[in-house]
């Protein structure tokens, strides 16, 4: 199974990654089932030459969505402002190259929704039908999707949703559903008919079993099988509207009051947000380029849940509007799970992507295990002690060693200047080896065998250890300086090989790399030739990666582990509680035990940065030092010091609080001062102590 593509100037390839629901904070689940495959295509082939755009986005309208934002009392728009600034921090700092990372509910996707669907209902395959639905005559309000819950038909999970069931992916009708339940009040509801659209997905049916049948030999079998298995069921009309207030508005007399279902607008998604990105170039047609144009390629990277949405309503829609090209590629991803389960927030079991930046290690970490874990064909499994095993045996011992123990020998022996290369038929053996580990590489990236590609970087690492090994060049740099320096020569030109072939999925390293050997990243035609001349001077030279100790992996453990409760931030208490709590403190005073006392871990920390929070006119976000850990607190003194007269300034803080979330932003500990009145003043110390002194 085999596809490969043929380089053609003309050839743009159109790169995309299931949009994210932005109702909750990303796992490292979601990053090895698409952001992160999705990412290290799109840069193999923008390596390889190819006109590439790679579009992402949030996706944020839906039942899912107001259920939650109610259930916070907060509005729709407030909670996905939040969740995208999360999710979008997140994806940067993994390094996850996308040219736009768009949102569904902006103004650009609407519109362009809305005319999508004009087209595909004057073409004949939009019509109204009746919907029997769930109706909760105590909240009166109709319950679409994820407001019914109940007991799924096909499993017997209860707690299936009125249009999914989690445990067994079976799509469903609320009213399939066994002893369904408001998820407002928990009260049984009654079924009315209500008038609904359809998009008629049987008059699609030929041309999609098709289209699907084509690509038999292309897209993996698990692909091919389920989208296959809904086609032998027989495609029926599927409703593309609910009755919920968040989402697009549909724009047709007579349904005006309802807005599009989010399984028919966010797959428009793609285009939207490939439009906004033409724009932001300056060249707003660019877009049509890449959709439209005959020339291009599509690739879809996605879980194993939306492989349905992907091969049979996304590609419906496509032909039902008549205008776009249908995706080349579908590639649906399996699960990663944890340690032997699946990853849960509610108990905590998992590695939650907002702590990944205060663990202490660099993304191309993270990302090395990752690429491994892919889930390309069956659910796969992080595993504390194989992640620690595989960077000290692998990412350290074969290629951190190969690259620093060349470099580290061409600055100390050669004065940091590459050698002269009097290459023997040995040693062009050795670029050779490189150029066709390289080239499949090629094969199994356009055939999304990521990890397998993966693995040919370190067959060219360990080419050359064996190869630097068995010629000795610290025996022969005094007696035969002129072999000691082939030897240079050849591995210095591996290591520029191994940083081109490592950039798609370890951009950082690859870029250390090119930046040790003193030269600009290079293509994937660079690969197997000589472009390390003799004369290239090093810069500095350091390993690239730390070994992971026993101790480490304990600390990563914790970090990782943790789950922020950005929800919190939105949790408002009622105006009476909050009168009658702070007149019973005002009454009573609270006594606390010494012991309760001691738990309190009391630090100095200086202060390395401050600056403004967005939006928040009293509170300040400040960078401190406490002890060499570097943290975030957000202090509300905004209106009392200056951000310029804060920097240096040794400050008492409570060390060990549980992180919070304050307006959008983690705080991990607090500053201590005194009030009195209107007056904040920031307790400090009399006398120069070490930062993370402990006060007492």
């Amino acid at each position: 199974m085999t596809v490969i593509c043929i380089k053609d100037s003309k050839e743009r390839i159109l790169v995309t990654c299931a949009l994210p629901y932005v109702n909750n904070v990303p796992h490292i689940g979601n990053i090895a089932g698409s952001h992160l495959p999705a990412d290290i295509f799109a840069r193999f082939c923008r390596l390889a030459g190819y006109e590439t755009v790679f579009i992402g986005g949030s996706d944020e309208h839906g039942t899912p969505i107001e259920v939650s934002a109610k259930k916070l009392g907060v509005s729709p728009k407030e909670l996905t402002d939040l969740y995208y600034d999360v999710h979008k921090k997140i994806y940067e700092w993994l390094d996850i190259s996308y040219d736009n990372f768009s949102r569904t509910s902006l103004k650009e996707h609407h519109k362009t929704t809305r005319e999508f669907f004009q087209k595909v209902y004057d073409r004949g395959f939009i019509t109204e039908g009746i919907l029997r639905l769930p109706y909760c005559e105590h909240d009166r309000r109709v319950l679409p999707d994820r407001y019914v819950e109940g007991t799924c038909p096909k499993c017997g999970y209860d707690g299936a949703r009125g249009d999914q069931c989690e445990s067994c992916s079976t799509l469903l009708n609320p009213d399939e559903l066994k002893s369904p339940r408001c998820v407002i009040c928990g009260s049984s509801p009654v079924f009315k008919e209500v008038k609904h659209l359809f998009l008629n997905l049987d008059k699609l049916e030929s041309g999609l079993e098709k289209w699907i049948k084509k690509n038999k030999g292309v897209w993996r079998p698990q692909v091919v099988n389920v989208a296959l298995g809904w086609i032998n069921e027989g495609l029926k009309p599927r409703c593309i509207t609910r009755d919920i207030k968040w989402g697009v508005k549909v724009p047709l007399e007579g349904f005006e009051d309802r807005v599009f279902y989010v399984w028919f607008d966010a797959p428009i998604g793609y285009i939207s947000s490939t439009k906004e990105w033409a724009k932001k170039i300056g060249k707003p047609d660019e877009w049509k380029k890449f959709w439209k144009e005959k020339d291009s390629k599509i690739f879809h990277f996605i879980g194993k849940d939306n492989i349905p949405f992907h091969t049979i309503f996304w590609p419906g829609m496509l032909m039902a509007n008549g205008e776009y090209n249908l995706p080349s590629r579908v590639a649906g991803l399996q699960y990663l799970n944890y340690e032997g389960d699946k990853i849960s927030k509610s108990r905590k079991w998992g590695i939650f992507c907002e702590n990944l930046p205060e663990a202490g290690l660099g993304s191309d970490m993270w990302r090395y295990y990752l690429t491994l874990l892919i889930p390309e064909i069956n659910d796969t499994q992080w595993k504390w002690k194989e992640f620690q095993e595989r960077v000290n045996n692998e990412l350290v011992a074969n290629l951190g060693n190969f690259v620093y123990r060349t470099l580290s020998f061409i600055k100390n022996n050669f004065d940091g200047v590459v050698p002269e290369g009097k290459l023997l038929e040995e040693d062009w053996e050795v670029m050779e080896n490189s150029k066709k580990k390289s080239s499949k590489l090629e094969v199994l990236m356009w055939d999304i065998h990521l990890r397998d590609a993966f693995r040919k970087v370190f067959a060219i690492s360990d080419i050359g250890n064996k190869y630097f090994q068995s010629n000795e060049p610290w025996k022969h740099v005094k007696e035969q300086e002129d072999r000691a320096g082939t030897v240079l020569f050849v591995c210095a030109n591996l290591c520029h090989d191994i940083a081109v072939l490592l950039s798609p999925f370890m951009p950082k390293s690859a870029r250390e790399i090119c930046n040790q050997l003193g030269v600009p990243p290079g293509s994937l035609g660079d690969v197997g030739t000589p472009k390390i001349k003799p004369g290239q001077r090093l810069n500095e030279v350091a390993p690239l990666f730390p070994k992971l100790k026993d101790e480490d992996i304990k600390r990563l453990k914790k970090i990782t582990g943790n789950v922020t409760g950005y929800e919190d931030m939105f949790k408002k208490e009622d105006k009476k509680e909050k009168e009658d709590k702070r007149g019973k403190e005002g009454k009573e005073k609270v006594r606390v035990t010494f012991d309760e006392f001691k738990r309190f871990d009391f630090k100095t920390a200086v202060i390395l940065e401050a600056s403004a929070l967005k939006n928040a006119d009293k509170l300040l976000k400040l960078k401190i030092d406490v002890g060499g850990r570097e943290k975030q607190v957000i202090a509300g003194i905004a209106k009392h010091y200056d951000v310029e007269g804060l920097i240096g300034k040794t400050v008492v803080v409570i060390d060990n609080l549980e992180p919070a979330v304050i307006r959008g932003e983690k705080s991990e500990g607090m500053v201590l001062a005194a009030v009195t009145g209107d007056t904040i003043s920031l307790l400090t110390v009399d006398k120069d102590v070490k930062s993370g002194s402990k006060v007492t």
